[in-house]
Parts: C-alpha cells; sequence; structure tokens
C-alpha cells in the first residue's frame, strides 16, 4: 500500500508544480499577448486536444493497464512486446489521420469557427500531435511499472520550457495588429516543449529497459493487440467524445452569441477568458485528483489481478474521500472569493463574476478523473465512456439553447457547462454504486457538500468580507472550513501522521 501512496504523492507535487507553473505561463500570456490573442489560442486548443485523442485510441491507459498486469504476474520480459505493439498502432492511427485532418483544418477554421486566423494556430497544433502522442505511451509505460518520477519530471521540464519561451522568446514575435500570428507563435511554443519532454521520457525510458532486464531476457515479436485494444477502445471512445464536445464547444459557443445578437471578435475574446482564466482557475487544486486518476488505472488493476479485494477497496475510498475534500475546499474558496482572486491575478476587464456560479458545480468535478479510472480499471470503461457521451451531449445542448438568449447570452453557456459536469459525474457515481465490491455510494459525497454550503452562507455573518487583505480572508474562510471538517470526522488528524510517515520513508 505505501508503493501506492508514495506514488501518489510524488505525482501530486509534480502536478502541483506544473499547476504553479501553468498558472505563471497564463498570467505571462495573458499579459504578454493580449486577451485577443489568448481567445483566438483557446478557441483552437480543443481542436488540438481532440486531433491527439484521434491519433492515440486510448492507448496510453491500455499500455498502463497491461503493464500493471505483468508487473502483478511477474512477466517483465513481456513489457518490450507491449510497447512494440502500442507504437505499431500509434504509427498506424498517424499515417492515416494526419493528412485527413490537414485538409480538415481549413474548413474548421473558416467555417465551423467562423475564424481563419485560428488556421495557424491549427496547423501547428497537429504538428504537435505525434510527439504528444509518443509522450503519452512512455508515460503509460511509467505509470504501469509505478515509477512516477518520470513522469512528474517531465511535466515540470514541459512547463518550465513553455514559461521560458512565452516569457522571453514570444515578446520578439508579437505584433499588436496580428493576434493570431502571437496565437500561432505561442502553439509553436507548445510543440518545442513538447519535442524537449518527450526527449527527457526518451532517454529515462531506455534507462529502465535496461535495468530491469538483459537484451537476451526479454521476449522478441508483439503483444496480442486484443487486451490493449479491449481497454483503448472504449477509453478512445470516452476521451475522443470528451475531447470532441470540447473540440464544438467553442463552435457552439460563438455560433450561439452570435445568435444573440454577440459579435464573433467579442465572443472569441469571452471563450478566451472562460475557458482559459476561470475554468483553469477553477481546476488549479486539480492536482490531487489528477494525481489519482492516473495512478488508479495501474493500482487498482493490479490489486484485482492479485485478488486483493481489501487492497482495491482501500485504495477506491481513500481516492474517492481525497478527492471529495479538494473539491469542498476548492468550492468554498471560489465561490467566497473566487472573482477577486480572478480579477487580482489575470487583471481581467469582464468574466469574473462567472466564478461564484462555476465553483459549486465544479465540485464535482473533482471526484470526475478518479471515477473515470476507477471504472477503466474495473472493465467498465464502456459504461464511463456513455457517462460522458451523455454529458458532453447534454451540455452542448443546454449551451446552444440558453446561450442563444439575449436575455441569458454567456451566462446561458457557463450554465451549460456546468451542467454537462453534473451529468457526468453522478453517472459516474450511479454506475459505481453498482459495483458492490467496492462498497461506494452517494453517501461519501454528502457531508463535505453540506459542509461547503454552511461555511459559504455563515462567513460573511460571522466576519464580513473585505474586512482583511484578500489572502487573509481566504485564510480565514479555509480554517472555518476545515473546522468544520474535523469536527464532522471528514478530515481525520491522523491523516497527516501517515502521510507525513510516507513522506519520510521516500524522501
Amino acid at each position: 500500500m505505501s508503493s501506492f501512496f508514495r506514488g501518489t504523492l510524488i505525482l501530486m507535487f509534480a502536478v502541483l508544480v506544473t499547476k504553479v507553473f501553468g498558472f505563471i505561463y497564463r498570467i505571462q500570456f495573458m499579459r504578454v499577448a493580449g486577451e485577443e490573442a489568448v481567445g483566438i489560442f483557446n478557441t483552437a486548443y480543443p481542436a488540438f486536444i481532440f486531433f491527439l485523442s484521434l491519433i492515440t485510441l486510448g492507448l496510453p491507459i491500455a499500455v498502463a493497464k497491461v503493464i500493471a498486469e505483468l508487473e502483478a504476474k511477474g512477466q517483465q520480459n513481456r513489457f518490450s512486446q507491449v510497447m512494440r505493439t502500442s507504437t505499431v498502432l500509434t504509427t498506424a492511427a498517424t499515417i492515416v489521420m494526419i493528412p485527413l485532418l490537414v485538409l480538415f483544418i481549413p474548413f474548421l477554421s473558416g467555417e465551423l469557427l467562423k475564424e481563419d486566423s485560428t488556421s495557424w494556430t491549427l496547423y501547428l497544433g497537429l504538428a504537435t500531435v505525434p510527439i504528444a502522442a509518443a509522450s503519452g505511451l512512455i508515460r503509460g509505460y511509467f505509470q504501469g511499472i509505478a515509477r512516477i518520477e518520470e513522469t512528474a519530471w517531465s511535466q515540470i521540464l514541459e512547463q518550465l520550457i513553455r514559461i521560458g519561451l512565452i516569457t522571453y522568446m514570444l515578446p520578439y514575435f508579437i505584433a499588436t495588429e496580428q493576434p493570431a500570428k502571437t496565437a500561432a507563435i505561442a502553439m509553436f511554443i507548445t510543440l518545442l516543449s513538447e519535442a524537449a519532454s518527450l526527449l527527457y521520457l526518451w532517454w529515462k525510458y531506455r534507462q529502465a529497459k535496461a535495468k530491469t532486464l538483459k537484451p537476451e531476457q526479454m521476449k522478441n515479436g508483439y503483444y496480442s493487440a486484443k487486451p490493449l485494444l479491449s481497454v483503448a477502445v472504449p477509453s478512445a471512445g470516452s476521451r475522443l467524445f470528451g475531447s470532441f464536445t470540447w473540440f464544438l464547444e467553442p463552435i457552439i459557443f460563438l455560433r450561439a452569441l452570435a445568435v444573440s445578437g454577440i459579435t464573433a471578435a467579442a465572443a472569441t475574446t469571452l471563450y478566451g477568458i472562460i475557458s482559459g482564466v476561470l475554468i483553469p482557475l477553477l481546476l488549479f487544486p486539480s492536482f490531487i485528483p489528477f494525481a489519482l486518476s492516473v495512478v488508479l488505472v495501474p493500482a487498482v488493476s493490479g490489486a484485482i489481478a492479485a485478488k486483493k479485494k481489501d487492497v482495491m477497496r482501500e485504495r477506491i475510498h481513500l481516492a474517492l474521500r481525497l478527492s471529495t475534500l479538494t473539491g469542498c475546499f476548492a468550492a468554498t474558496l471560489f465561490f467566497v472569493h473566487g472573482e477577486e482572486i480572478a480579477i487580482s491575478i489575470f487583471h481581467i476587464s469582464k468574466g469574473a463574476e462567472y466564478m461564484t456560479l462555476l465553483a459549486p458545480i465544479f465540485f464535482f468535478y473533482y471526484i470526475q478523473s478518479p471515477l473515470m479510472s476507477i471504472l477503466q480499471a474495473m472493465q467498465e470503461a464502456r459504461a464511463a465512456m456513455m457517462n460522458s457521451v451523455y454529458g458532453g451531449v447534454g451540455k452542448l445542448a443546454v449551451m446552444f439553447v440558453l446561450a442563444s438568449q439575449p436575455g441569458l447570452q454567456e451566462t446561458g453557456a457557463v450554465l451549460a457547462i456546468g451542467f454537462g459536469v453534473l451529468v457526468t459525474s453522478f453517472l459516474h457515481i450511479a454506475t459505481l454504486r453498482q459495483k458492490k465490491e467496492t462498497k461506494t455510494g452517494f453517501r461519501m459525497f454528502v457531508v463535505p457538500y453540506a459542509l461547503f454550503i454552511l461555511t459559504c452562507y455563515f462567513r460573511p455573518i460571522l466576519l464580513p468580507i473585505g474586512t482583511y487583505s484578500l489572502y487573509t480572508d481566504a485564510a480565514i474562510t479555509m480554517l472555518m472550513l476545515l473546522a468544520g471538517l474535523i469536527v464532522f470526522r471528514q478530515f481525520k488528524l491522523s491523516d497527516l501522521g501517515q502521510l507525513k510517515k510516507l513522506m519520510r520513508k521516500k524522501f
């Protein structure tokens, strides 16, 4: 159990550092490039993620799961077979899809997005996809053998390079009257940082491969594609549909706001603020559930393969409890202080008021990725995919209906984003609840959410907001919530001793 904890702690720390660097990057990008260039970049970025999902086919998750199962069975000599097969599948997908996507980009930028200025950003994003796909396979390998350090350092390296290039390279190419050029250079910076991350991962993979077994001990040939695809295809369906709905999101957002009377340029800038500032800010504390979701697939799969149901159940409950507590703290902080935080950090002129609207809903986003990983590890990838489909379709339908209303406009779009989060999260919980061996249900989420509501209600009554500085006020709010969590035994002080002991063993 300690290896699971230590791997999770390492990845949490790495993702936290990465998110801090990511915020520095976003702040620099917003201040250096301006709101219009950021809007163009963020309008094109969902298409880049969709292209990446098409190429990877969900194979990184499949590699992590299969490698973990082979590790549990002591069949390390088959690792290289798994990597060969996954590389062949990814290469084939790249050869087939890249030419088609090159032909699709002019239609996407001109007809769907109604923004020809996004075309070069999209082309450079497509060029980045094969690099990111290769990195994903190697990350899957390291996750499967519970070597989280390599994944962690690759993410930190990637963000450091992005910050450096945005700070010292981008200013030389900025033309105030050409925001599209600035957005394209930002995507080229993403390409360079992904390439550096891949080189690091490849170097560490070669080292790990040499230490695991001698060349003559490794089995030649290829691993059967069937077990890989049995995990990858449902997982790919879920991720592909999720990225596809994100890909459609700016298209529907821009068209719906155009119907309501907002110009394309203003809608693009507004979408950039919502997707590039507000939502990343809301998700900043998500390094905990993200780290848990990464290690859960191999951890739960390994426990099931070893027929250790108690270990499997303990890992699932711990992951969901930590994710729920993270969501509780984040929702409280951003509901009470989110608008002021957004304005203080990013100096945005509009849109910050939507933090209050999104914060109560994004409580459930924090449990979504761990739930998805648990379902995938328990052979419920298809159910997880369908849950994502229902949430994505619901989000897009509600977005078009509400955002096209002159009285709602962007408020309707924000409500639709929250609606999609709620549908997917509740369906994931209901699906997991059917797996009786996990002994999970809705109850573990109810008390933390109730404490979030109580803290938000009583905080301004007990001590008016604005009495102290922003950060002092936020600290007081967090302490009030922490006291409630301790009183209702949601946060156990013994957890701190356990975490300290595990960290001492590792460091």
